[in-house]
């Protein structure tokens, strides 16, 4: 048990554990963005089209289904095959966003670490010892 606890206390897992956290948060962020405002957007510009609607019927619908055979929600819940590219399209423009987010916060934390990498390391004491020494044996006539 307390390897258990070792393995916990670590940092990176408390910190792996927190980012999983905010990213799931963010996720559902980035999800209702995409569903409640760039997807009716998209769907104004091109005459109301709800992309979450589309799509491909594939196997018969049951004989007792009485609901919408254009309702795709309805359609799936009566267990009806169907290709869904509608929500596909949905996801990948979630996915897109999500990933264009994250390329812009590794790029500033990289802008932001830049200047305390950018200085050269110090020489180690001993390279700086035998260049004094070099110089020193250089002034000797």
């Amino acid at each position: 048990m307390s390897g258990f606890r070792e393995f916990i206390a670590r940092g990176n897992v408390l910190d792996l554990a927190v980012a999983v956290i905010i990213g799931a948060a963010f996720g559902t962020i980035v999800t209702s963005l995409t569903d409640d405002v760039i997807m009716p957007a998209i769907g104004a510009v091109f005459g109301g089209l709800d992309f979450s609607a589309y799509f491909i019927r594939l196997g018969p619908i049951p004989s007792g289904y009485a609901g919408d055979p254009h309702n795709y929600a309805a359609l799936k819940e009566a267990g009806v095959p169907m290709l869904g590219y509608g929500q596909f399209l949905t996801a990948l423009v979630n996915f897109l966003i999500l990933a264009f987010i994250i390329y812009q916060l590794v790029r500033l934390a990289t802008k932001l670490r830049k200047p305390e990498e950018a200085a050269p390391p110090a020489p180690p004491e001993e390279l700086v010892v035998l260049r004094e020494i070099r110089d020193e044996l250089r002034r000797r006539p």
